[in-house]
């Protein structure tokens, strides 16, 4: 991308984000837990402090705790305990899936998308690179994988919102799955869904790895080895969870998991295909955990 081209995207990410409301903004609680978590001198007081100021929350931890998500051996009745269990990054990736879950909201602008259909797309990429994650022999966090598989598409929602006509243009152009979904997005919008979510995320302080995966989920090549695991974990669950339709598809429904991906991920065929056979299952059960 040449320098002009990169400052024309960045220009019409900016005017998207200074035109969008609640999208743009996570809930207060959210922000003080990622700074807490991002604090090397946080301690799990501090957390469970402001996770109980928040009921709602607090329930919403505890439901994912004791889901079949964690396979957990005894029920959980305090976030505090949670939090001892799990560790501080785990609850805070279940208090960021919690809160995001909220943003899913809003009207149908085509027949091939929803919010509510982009967010079970985005259980289902959470759900699918977290089991790819535990086929691979890289250490991962599987917490952030999850929290990344949610937010991979999060550009979307600000495409929605800040373009509607132009998205549902896009939608229209790809709907038979002979068309590049970043390309046309860039064509019609001036941006793809990777940029705004770049935006988004760094406009909310995530940490750079999440950002990452955000940014380059369909291009993780172009990452530092640091980053690529993470980002490349994404491209292949969100490849399967297009190709078997889950939720809003059209974003790479017609690409493959090559061998490039699986060799960057040391995993086989097989074991994705084994992914893929347990993964509408999983996302329900991920789906009553989280609501949304």
């Amino acid at each position: 991308m040449t320098v002009e081209a990169a400052d024309r995207t960045k220009q019409v990410v900016d005017n998207a984000l200074a035109s969008i409301g609640d999208v743009a903004t996570l809930p207060e609680v959210t922000i003080k837990i990622i700074e807490i978590v991002e604090d090397h001198d946080s301690t799990a007081r501090d957390l469970h402090e402001v996770i109980k100021n928040d009921p709602a929350l607090s329930v919403k931890v505890l439901k994912v705790v004791n889901s079949a998500f964690y396979g957990l051996p005894g029920q959980v009745a305090s976030v505090d305990r949670a939090i001892i269990l799990l560790g501080l990054s785990a609850v805070k990736n279940i208090a960021i899936a919690a809160s995001i879950a909220r943003l899913f909201k809003g009207n149908r602008i085509s027949e091939e998308f929803t919010a509510s259909d982009l967010w079970r797309h985005s259980v289902a990429v959470a759900v699918g690179a977290r089991a790819v994650a535990k086929c691979s022999p890289h250490p991962v966090m599987t917490d952030e994988i999850f929290v990344a598989g949610l937010i991979h598409d999060i550009g979307t929602l600000v495409e929605r919102q800040a373009y509607p006509d132009e998205f549902a243009d896009v939608i229209e152009r790809c709907s038979d799955g002979t068309s590049d979904f970043l390309a046309v997005e860039r064509e019609l919008i001036g941006a793809d869904h990777q940029a705004f979510g770049v935006g988004l995320t760094t406009k909310w302080k995530f940490p750079r790895h999440l950002r990452a995966a955000v940014g380059f989920h369909h291009n993780p090549e172009s990452l530092s080895v640091e980053l690529r695991n993470l980002a490349t974990l994404i491209q292949v669950a969100d490849v399967v969870a297009c190709q078997e339709r889950i939720g809003f598809y059209q974003s790479a429904q017609n690409l493959e998991v090559t061998d490039g991906m699986l060799d960057t991920l040391s995993v086989t065929r097989e074991q994705i295909e084994e992914v893929r056979e347990a993964l509408a299952e999983q996302v329900a059960e991920a789906e009553a955990s989280l609501g949304g």
